[in-house]
């Protein structure tokens, strides 16, 4: 295995510094873009799905937690478990819009055109908008939401409906937060060494965003079509069991869905292109006078 040297020549193994990170970044992005598209579309997929394995990890760890402990410490529990989807998508090599927002440091450096940008992020977009709700399908014909007595179906609900009670300027401003702390986790993973580093670099600001309640556009794509495949899929047992205990179920609907994510990605794109990308690039990368 190649160590780069530091300036001494001497084999480095320590984490990569903030400016080799801007570096990387912005040459990970130049190739991004420039991935076959059938290829980028099939990685798309994959990280979609990903993101939905991770949300159904987390409303998993919520059932049944209701009034046990305090919210705080749920909400962690929570964020913590819904990691893995960042996790599998870094280390397993998928494409994320989210993470890919900081694709706009290449285009800063005029490495890529503004058209190849946006190419991307749309077919990225579509690839985990598929990936994700085909997740949340699965997920529910397996009858997985069904454990627990119920309990697990009941946090999912609970999160869709959450979720789709979003307006849209709080929706906006939550994805913007949210994409923060998304990128920092893709920044900070890019400047690891081994896999125990990346992951730890990935699980506290995911699972901060998650405790903070902040929105996510390709999590979404998941968890409001899972709460409406239960919906329309659930025994009339489960709603026997659970159906009094989930308020305004009937704010889900696909309209809300598709209508709530425009507010979520754009926030999103802010949150990781603008506030990440754009002022890391400012900072250690842009060309100064001579």
């Amino acid at each position: 295995m190649n160590v780069p040297a530091n300036d001494t020549g001497a084999r480095r193994f320590d984490a990569l510094l903030p400016e080799e990170i801007a570096r990387k970044a912005e040459a990970i992005g130049a190739a991004k873009v420039r991935n076959d598209q059938v290829t980028m579309f099939v990685l798309a997929v994959l990280a979609g799905a990903f993101i939905g394995l991770g949300a159904m990890f987390s409303t998993t760890t919520l059932a049944g937690f209701s009034g046990e402990l305090p919210y705080g410490v749920v909400r962690f529990i929570a964020g913590i478990a819904f990691a893995l989807g960042l996790i599998l998508v870094i280390l397993g090599g998928a494409e994320l819009f989210t993470g890919n927002t900081l694709i706009v440091m290449a285009w800063a450096s005029r490495r890529i055109t503004l058209l190849e940008m946006l190419r991307s992020w749309t077919i990225v977009y579509a690839g985990n908008f598929i990936g994700a709700v085909a997740t949340a399908l699965l997920v529910v014909l397996s009858g997985q939401y069904l454990d627990g007595e119920g309990s697990v179906g009941q946090a999912a609900l609970a999160a869709a409906v959450a979720k789709a009670s979003r307006p849209f300027w709080p929706a906006l401003f939550l994805g913007i937060l949210c994409n923060v702390l998304v990128c920092l986790a893709v920044w900070l993973s890019l400047g690891a060494r081994g896999t125990a580093d990346k992951v730890l670099a990935i699980l506290f600001p995911v699972a901060a965003f998650v405790a903070a309640g902040f929105e996510h556009s390709v999590a979404n794509m998941y968890l409001l079509p899972a709460g409406l495949f239960i919906e329309a899929l659930a025994p009339s047992w489960f709603w026997s069991e659970i159906g009094a205990k989930v308020a305004n179920i009937e704010v889900l609907s696909w309209g809300r869905f598709a209508l709530g994510l425009i507010p979520v990605t754009i926030g999103n794109v802010i949150g990781g292109g603008v506030l990440v990308g754009a002022v890391y690039w400012f900072v250690y990368l842009r060309r100064r006078e001579a």
